[in-house]
């Protein structure tokens, strides 16, 4: 399969086209995010580029169905060693046995400190959420500054784990951030926060979302797939 891309107003978009025996030009999106375009033989490309992007506004909608702000990072084991990611650098684990339960971040370590009342996943899992609260709120305001000029403010900024994102805009405006971003690098929580406070603006991915997200982060797609390719 060979790989092409299309750009519409702000939105490029990336999609694979096979070749094949058959009668309909059929396009499929996967949970990937992969967009493949099955073509009959000696179908010319620049209709293929005009069936896609007819269907621009269909593929974005499949792809926000899947989208990858769904974490989908290899389990741990939490043991000595285990590399583990904080703000995008990896990290050593280390366990030492203590009377009280505590992390210490020191050179390229996690250094837990556990008294046996709790394991190591939750002790770790206690720590990213703690650090996630402040330094999610840190990134965010000057964000939410810049967006009060199109008269929208978050009614508030909360943590929360979430099995199938990395963020969501609610009806009432709650912008809601998995504690999980913590294991990226900043440039990403940021992508997050920005496409989030967007739907401030706009409720759907239309081609005004997208506009309105490259005017306020231009290099967004650089850190949407950073995020993509460190934790999906």
């Amino acid at each position: 399969m060979k790989k092409f891309s299309i750009r519409v107003g702000e939105i490029k978009l990336y999609y694979y086209l096979e070749i094949r025996e058959r009668k309909t030009l059929g396009i499929s999106v996967y949970p990937n995010l992969r967009v493949v375009i099955r073509a009959p033989m000696n179908t010319d490309l620049d209709l293929i580029r005009k069936k896609v992007k007819s269907k621009l506004l269909w593929i974005l909608k499949q792809q926000n169905f899947f989208l990858s702000f769904e974490p989908k990072s290899p389990p741990k084991k939490f043991i000595n060693g285990e590399s583990h990611l904080f703000l995008g650098k990896e990290y050593k684990l280390k366990i030492i046995k203590s009377k009280k339960d505590l992390i210490k971040k020191i050179d390229n370590q996690i250094i837990v400190y556990q008294s046996g009342k709790n394991e190591v996943q939750k002790i770790m899992k206690q720590w990213y959420y703690t650090n996630a609260r402040i330094k999610f709120y840190n990134l965010a305001m000057p964000y939410v500054r810049k967006f009060r000029k199109y008269k929208v403010e978050p009614e508030s900024i909360e943590v929360r784990w979430m099995k199938s994102r990395w963020g969501s805009c609610t009806l009432n405006n709650r912008i809601i951030l998995n504690p999980e971003l913590m294991k990226a690098p900043v440039g990403c929580i940021e992508y997050v926060i920005v496409h989030e406070l967007c739907h401030l603006v706009f409720k759907n991915h239309n081609s005004d979302f997208f506009k309105l997200q490259n005017k306020e982060m231009p290099d967004w797609e650089k850190w949407k797939h950073r995020l993509e390719k460190l934790l999906a």
